[in-house]
């Protein structure tokens, strides 16, 4: 009912089906990844990718690269995703957003909705070091509707029509409230109405790529809510895509 259009009568959708990763060994996932996003792009399409942890965004944005270049990257989490390493391991779900950063994948970042725990104070300093743009849960929840509406307004039209945007979704920025099934749920989230606005607020942008990630059913509620939020977000997102011209 918000957009008055189904995004299936103006873009040709293609449910690609899964892609069949290494379930032993993370390094070679990304690279699988990563090759079959390159050429979904070089096709002219813009992929969305539903997930699945976290890591599906290293390897997607790898695989944009040659088409599209490195990203204004859009990211609403509950974590930074920024670790050096998780246990001594580089590629992992709580690493993606500091490898591609490193891998020269992002060019510029907004991080919305984070607020997880951390397992040392740079955690939360490190993004904000390389000129990310953060604006924590606890600033979001303090402000009027009004003043955070104007404030996703204003991130909006800080991005230029010539920016590749990529939009990364992790359902636990929102509250367990509204989305329990998922691996690392964070307590004092998002609405479902804040993460429509952000999307919503990126009508017209040119958006090369996008995920939702982090659903996992077997944690989810009986009536699968959160499996409806993710999808509900998925749609959304389909909506404020257009054709890729060049």
């Amino acid at each position: 009912m918000f957009w008055r259009q189904n995004p299936f009568d103006h873009m040709k959708i293609d449910d690609l089906g899964d892609i069949a990763i290494n379930t032993y060994n993370v390094k070679k996932s990304v690279g699988i990844i990563e090759n079959r996003i390159a050429s979904v792009a070089g096709e002219g399409a813009i992929p969305l990718c539903l997930g699945g942890d976290h890591t599906v965004t290293y390897g997607t944005l790898r695989g944009l690269k040659e088409k599209h270049g490195s990203v204004t990257l859009i990211h609403l989490d509950a974590h930074t995703d920024t670790n050096d390493d998780s246990f001594g391991e580089k590629i992992t779900h709580g690493t993606p957003i500091r490898r591609a950063f490193e891998d020269g994948l992002i060019s510029r970042a907004f991080q919305i909705g984070l607020r997880g725990t951390g397992y040392f104070d740079s955690d939360w300093d490190w993004s904000t070091d390389q000129g990310f743009e953060v604006l924590p849960a606890w600033d979001i929840l303090n402000m009027s509707n009004e003043r955070f509406v104007q404030r996703i307004t204003e991130m909006a039209g800080s991005i230029g029509s010539h920016e590749n945007v990529y939009v990364s979704l992790d359902i636990d920025v929102c509250d367990p409230a509204y989305a329990p099934g998922t691996g690392t749920p964070e307590t004092g989230g998002l609405s479902p109405f804040h993460v429509l606005h952000v999307i919503r607020a990126l009508k017209g942008k040119r958006i090369v790529g996008a995920d939702v990630v982090e659903v996992s059913p077997p944690y989810d509620a009986p009536a699968n809510v959160t499996a409806v939020l993710g999808a509900n977000f998925a749609y959304e997102l389909l909506c404020v895509m257009r054709k890729l011209r060049g």
